[in-house]
């Protein structure tokens, strides 16, 4: 019997998506990749375009595609939507977005799609929660990059503070992909040993860790301002829990999770770790807060519920 080839299906051709695609033929993941946008012949032409690097990369089967070829994918990743503008919060984004998403869910789920969502758009925890109610999937199946770039970020911020290489720092930023998300010191490592002890010996102060988060909390802002949008760090981490879906990898990320209980929060998507593996979410990580941090995860998890109730609301009174 002939191995199942792993197919991928992207919704959305933008920045993001079109990021995300030339990093999955630079990675080999998937066998075969189908690209779904709202203007097909961007599509094509991405395609045409991608197709070329493979005679130097990894073959594959890359091509333009409709909605019914959702039916036998693996995993639809979805970056469509409107994009942040400048001075723009993710969270003002969300009644357009929601409209787009839905109708997007509705075409998938008609194919007959059976796999796992992995949503990017914007804002990204509201749509990935909407993206499990509109679909009716179980939610381990449907999964949101959430935090992963925030996390990158800090980490690459980290490295820098303490002149060491990004791989090195294991640290996470949680709560809100947004305005609200906040870093989780007292759980953050480099090299094995703690951040705090660490910082203490080499006299970094609190006030300046505080400093680095809040310009990773705005780090979008920043490259927005200056070239319109961010997409290579999203498109790399869309990537890496790609790798982990698709590989079976078992492996703890930092997404935009369904809350069971979890830092006594329910019925909503909100960043932390999570072990992540080909049924999607396979466990969700509590990570232990101190009370600075408790208290930012419920302020961030009350801010997204209030957004993502109220957006749904309105998009079902409408």
């Amino acid at each position: 019997m002939p191995l199942k080839r792993q197919k991928v299906v992207l919704i959305g051709d933008g920045a993001v998506g079109s990021a995300y695609a030339f990093a999955m033929i630079h990675q080999g993941l998937a066998e075969e990749f189908a690209i779904i946008n709202h203007t097909h012949e961007k599509a094509v032409g991405d395609v045409m375009d991608l197709e070329d690097a493979t005679a130097y990369t990894h073959n594959k089967r890359i091509y333009a595609a409709d909605y019914d070829t959702c039916k036998d994918a693996d995993l639809v990743v979805i970056t469509a939507g409107a994009a942040q503008k400048p001075g723009e919060t993710r969270l003002q984004l969300v009644s357009k977005n929601l409209k787009i998403t839905k109708n997007i869910v509705d075409q998938v789920m008609a194919s007959g799609f059976d796999g796992i969502f992995l949503v990017a758009s914007n804002p990204v925890d509201v749509l990935t929660y909407a993206v499990q109610k509109f679909s009716g999937l179980p939610q381990k199946r449907v999964i949101g990059s959430g935090t992963s770039l925030d996390s990158a970020r800090l980490q690459v911020a980290l490295s820098k503070l303490f002149d060491v290489h990004p791989n090195n720092v294991i640290a996470y930023m949680l709560g809100e992909h947004g305005d609200t998300e906040f870093a989780s010191f007292d759980n953050a490592t480099i090299g094995g040993v703690p951040l705090l002890a660490l910082a203490e010996l080499k006299d970094i102060s609190m006030d300046t860790l505080l400093q680095v988060e809040d310009d990773v909390r705005h780090k979008a802002y920043e490259i927005i301002n200056r070239k319109g949008a961010t997409y290579y760090g999203v498109a790399t981490s869309l990537v890496q829990i790609t790798r982990a879906i698709l590989r079976d990898d078992d492996e703890i990320l930092p997404v935009s999770a369904p809350m069971n209980g979890e830092y006594g929060l329910n019925d909503i998507y909100i960043g932390t770790t999570a072990v992540i593996n080909r049924t999607g979410i396979c466990e969700v990580f509590e990570l232990p807060l101190n009370d600075r941090e408790k208290d930012a995860m419920a302020h961030s998890a009350a801010v997204l519920q209030k957004i993502a109730y109220d957006g749904m609301e309105e998009l079902e009174n409408n």
